[in-house]
């Protein structure tokens, strides 16, 4: 195993753990069609434009516990509504784009000076994967065990080197949350209801961008887990060939990155810092797009991944994983459900035995396998009759609320 849940050195340390998100949302008009207007907020590192002008990102600071990392994607989402009031506009609550005239009405976001290589990648994007594609908005939450975990960890291992320690314990923990990503997909999944504009209908797919029209490259990539020097050859192999422009392009589960720039030379020189897992939907449910709950469980769902024995991911696998999450992201599929009730008794156990204050969140995340009670269930009963009209009210409604419940 990666931890040993069992050593009492390591137990005060298994409860703390570092969180960051990223939330992307497009701007959108009072009538709910995309908005024109330039990205309207001054250089910010927690407020940024991603692929296109009009799709904002929100970029939380690292906190110690779920509830204060969303209560400041609470705060950054008042900075953004009020900017966004007095233009009239309003941050779409989906991850489905709203009804989409063409392609002319996603303008690639505007980059000058030192910053023009990041139009140019953006236009690269549009001409390979199409504009409508990278629409698709999503929750990226970056994740990471404390130093003072790792470091305690690394004495009781028979590594020398912090820094080589770590970089094992993330490359094996981002294999094993790779081949449990469909599970945290059927968890989070929250956009079955679509616009026809955007090539699919509503509830075949329980999230679009997860699914296999969704926010995919064009092959699927095998990585090489076993060090970090080969993890990086793995990606670098992929560039050379021309299939990757850069590792920004690799669209996968889980991506493990360094501090700072996001760069296999930042990742070579400075190692691994954190994992950020890209399958969690904007849940339109909560004001924030994400439930406290939901972080709360990933940190759970990292401590049980890290108590599974060490194996080697290959190939065979990576390609498996990949088919599990566009399964998962397929509208009431079945068996997916019964193997997430399969795999959450599992993690009961678990829980009940090393963490029983978490229990209640693993019944709430069971609560999700009960028929009705899935985010996407939910989400296609309030909305599923008339997605742009409630859409557009509901997006009214966040804009002038406060809190992150």
């Amino acid at each position: 195993m990666l931890l040993d849940i069992d050593n009492n050195t390591l137990n005060e340390y298994f409860r703390q753990a570092e969180f960051g998100i990223e939330r992307e949302g497009l701007r959108i008009c009072n009538n709910g069609s995309l908005a024109q207007s330039p990205h309207p907020f001054e250089i910010n590192k927690n407020i940024e434009r991603d692929f296109c002008e009009n799709q904002t990102e929100l970029i939380s600071d690292v906190f110690a516990t779920p509830e204060q990392v969303n209560e400041h994607l609470a705060d950054l989402q008042k900075i953004v509504n009020s900017r966004l009031k007095e233009q009239d506009e309003y941050l779409w609550p989906f991850s489905n784009p709203p009804r989409i005239s063409g392609e002319a009405e996603i303008p690639v976001a505007k980059y000058s000076g030192s910053l023009q290589n990041k139009s140019v990648y953006r236009q690269y994007l549009a001409q390979k994967y199409g504009k409508i594609k990278m629409l698709f908005s999503g929750i990226h939450l970056n994740f990471s065990f404390t130093n003072e975990l790792v470091e305690t960890a690394c004495e009781q291992s028979g590594y020398e080197s912090i820094s080589d320690f770590k970089n094992h314990l993330y490359l094996e923990l981002a294999s094993r949350l790779t081949e449990y990503a469909w599970l945290v997909v059927y968890l989070t999944a929250a956009s079955p209801v679509a616009d026809t504009t955007i090539g699919t209908s509503s509830n075949v797919y329980s999230s679009v961008r997860c699914s296999e029209i969704g926010y995919w490259n064009h092959f699927t990539p095998i990585l090489d887990y076993s060090c970090l020097d080969s993890y990086i050859a793995s990606i670098q192999k992929y560039i050379d060939d021309g299939n990757l422009r850069s590792v920004s392009e690799l669209y996968y589960p889980v991506r493990l990155k360094p501090r700072g720039a996001n760069s296999l030379e930042a990742l070579a020189e400075n190692g691994i810092n954190h994992l950020e897992l890209r399958v969690i939907d904007v849940n339109p449910l909560s004001k924030t797009g994400i439930f406290t709950e939901d972080i709360r469980f990933v940190h759970l769902l990292m401590l049980y991944l890290a108590s599974l024995p060490e194996y080697d991911f290959t190939g065979k696998d990576q390609i498996k994983a990949i088919r599990d999450v566009k399964s998962a992201a397929i509208f009431g599929n079945e068996d997916i459900r019964q193997r997430a009730i399969s795999v959450l008794e599992e993690i009961k156990f678990f829980t009940e035995k090393y963490f029983p204050e978490y229990s209640d969140i693993i019944e709430y995340q069971i609560n999700k396998t009960r028929k009705g009670q899935s985010y996407a269930e939910r989400v296609s009963s309030r909305f599923g009759d008339d997605y742009m009209n409630k859409g557009i009210a509901l997006a009214k409604e966040y804009r002038e609320s406060v809190g992150y419940v």
